[in-house]
């Protein structure tokens, strides 16, 4: 079995239990000022594995088991098995630290703020698979074809925009722009190679 089935099944389980329990849930959310006062470290990852409702946990695990299949058997052949999946496993768990810690600075004095969601993660994988593949096509809203890359971009610049307030919709905005920069600069430190390939990708797709 699969890393990225594996988290994706323990992230079901662990939701799904959250959805019926909200003493397990509040226990296992992201909540700065909790962080803080109390020296709860481990919400920066329990967080991950916990969402607010069933639409919220079908698209981020949606999202990863797509693209994290793709990028687990590319690290798989790349580094080999044992690096491969320690690598794979690396980058999911240390985004979702990485997205939080913006959110906990920022936050961390707000009593009645918190936030969940594997988002942060998800968005690394996104853009980890950006690195592998930038010209990939996607179906944005499952409707409009796109490139990855271009898909990426504007990703980035609405995360970047939502998150200094210009949306009330209640998303941790701060989580996925870190987790995405995050999902990138992790693969690129994992081989130089890599990013040398992606230039070179990102080139040879280039119309002109």
């Amino acid at each position: 079995m699969s890393l990225t089935l594996i988290i994706v099944i323990m992230t079901c389980l662990i939701s799904y239990q959250c959805f019926e329990n909200q003493a397990m849930f509040n226990k296992l959310k992201h909540w700065p000022f909790v962080v803080r006062t109390e020296g709860q470290y481990y919400r920066f990852l329990s967080s991950g594995f916990v969402h607010g409702s069933w639409m919220h946990l079908i698209i981020n695990m949606f999202v990863l088991y797509e693209f994290g299949t793709a990028v687990e058997l590319y690290f798989l052949g790349y580094f080999g098995e044992l690096k491969g999946r320690l690598f794979y496993l690396l980058l999911y768990l240390l985004a979702i630290v990485a997205s939080d810690l913006p959110t906990y600075w920022k936050r961390k004095d707000t009593p009645y703020y918190s936030s969940i969601g594997a988002s942060g993660a998800v968005s690394a994988i996104l853009f980890a698979y950006i690195i592998l593949n930038p010209w990939g096509q996607i179906l944005l809203y499952f409707i409009i074809p796109m490139p990855i890359i271009v898909a990426g971009i504007l990703y980035l610049i609405y995360s970047s925009w939502a998150a200094r307030g210009n949306v009330a919709d209640n998303i941790n905005h701060d989580a996925h722009f870190y987790g995405a920069v995050f999902g990138f600069l992790f693969t690129c430190a994992l081989s130089p190679k890599l990013f040398s390939n992606f230039i070179t990708l990102l080139k040879d797709g280039l119309p002109f």
